[in-house]
């Protein structure tokens, strides 16, 4: 599992399993974003990241962008995510970039 820091509150990282959940929560992460859809090729189902997360005491928020595609709404929910979750926050996607880039546009929106 590779997590690259974004912010002191905010990092990134490819597509997790059930089985990273501990060491992120080791990490000292509180919170954890799903942008990934479920439908994405590849993507483990949100729900079993989920209940992993919520057992170890982690906050978890499941907001799907479909890569490419972004729109207001993800921008919207996301900063509404970033603001109401206990941080610091691991976002996860496919590979990172689409929660980095989420981001980029939740400060923008924030303007």
């Amino acid at each position: 599992m590779e997590i690259r820091q974004v912010t002191e509150d905010y990092a990134v990282a490819p597509q997790i399993g059930v089985e990273h959940v501990k060491l992120i929560k080791v990490a000292g992460f509180k919170s954890v974003i799903c942008n990934r859809p479920d439908s994405e090729d590849g993507a483990v189902p949100h729900d079993e990241i989920e209940a992993a997360a919520k057992e170890a005491g982690l906050e978890f928020r499941f907001i799907p962008v479909i890569s490419g595609q972004m729109t207001e709404k993800d921008v919207a929910d996301q900063a509404a995510a970033l603001d109401e979750l206990p941080k610091p926050v691991l976002a996860y996607c496919r590979s990172g970039a689409r929660c980095s880039n989420l981001y980029a546009m939740v400060q923008e929106y924030r303007k």
